[in-house]
């Protein structure tokens, strides 16, 4: 049966100054770079050798992924970097002090956009600092200039059953090196959380959720390789 491996980026430098990142490139943080290499570990004492790992285009997730392979003595496994596997969009939120938007909106209006299942935040506005309509990396393709956790899931799962479920379907173990908002999609459609609870879901940086799955590709057991830092998981149905 095949296996799957979640890992959440590790630290990141907005991170860690508590802004939102979105789609904004940030790297890693030294924190985030021993969430990593430790999840790489945790990788190689469960014995996992992924055929593939699959990663955003964002260099925290890239770099989360390359040196959990190294960590893990898995440096020759082929990588696939896709923009769909990217962080949410915060729209206009991008860039901005957490704390500070909250004294300005209220924090009520900032768990809506933040934690509500399809309400976005107001949109990027065009031509602003973060606006990525002319980043190569999304050269030709339709972005969104903001994002709710539904429409994430919306870009997340045609990408899942186009290049990811394949490999699982033939046996393959995958690792996806990702954020905590496109993993938290992939955890919806695999674990059919409702749309209330999935916004309640929480995957720790750098802690490698392994997920055995059926021939139907639907969950058969789940764990956090690191049992100190696990989170309540999703049920299995």
């Amino acid at each position: 049966m095949p296996r799957l491996i979640l890992l959440r980026h590790g630290q990141s430098q907005w991170n860690l100054e508590n802004r939102f990142t979105g789609w904004v490139d940030v790297d890693l943080t030294a924190e985030g770079e021993a969430q990593a290499r430790r999840g790489g570990e945790l990788i190689a004492e469960a014995g996992f050798k992924p055929a593939v790992m699959f990663t955003s285009v964002l260099t925290r997730a890239k770099r989360t992924g390359a040196l959990a392979l190294s960590s893990a003595g898995l440096k020759d496994v082929p990588v696939v970097e896709d923009w769909r596997l990217n962080e949410r969009h915060y729209g206009g939120l991008t860039g901005l002090d957490k704390a500070e938007t909250a004294l300005k909106h209220g924090d009520d209006q900032v768990k809506i956009w933040r934690r509500s299942y399809d309400i976005p935040p107001p949109p990027l506005e065009a031509g602003s600092e973060w606006d990525f309509s002319n980043d190569p990396r999304y050269a030709s393709q339709d972005i969104p200039d903001t994002e709710s956790l539904k429409t994430t899931l919306d870009r997340v799962l045609p990408y899942w059953n186009e290049a990811i479920a394949p490999r699982l379907t033939a046996g393959e173990d995958v690792l996806i090196a990702a954020h905590g908002n496109s993993l938290r999609a992939i955890v919806k459609h695999l674990f059919d959380v409702p749309d209330d609870q999935i916004v309640g879901v929480e995957i720790p940086t750098g802690n490698p959720l392994e997920i055995d799955l059926d021939t139907d590709l639907k969950p058969m057991a789940a764990r956090y390789l690191d049992a100190d830092r696990a989170t309540e998981l999703p049920v299995i149905k």
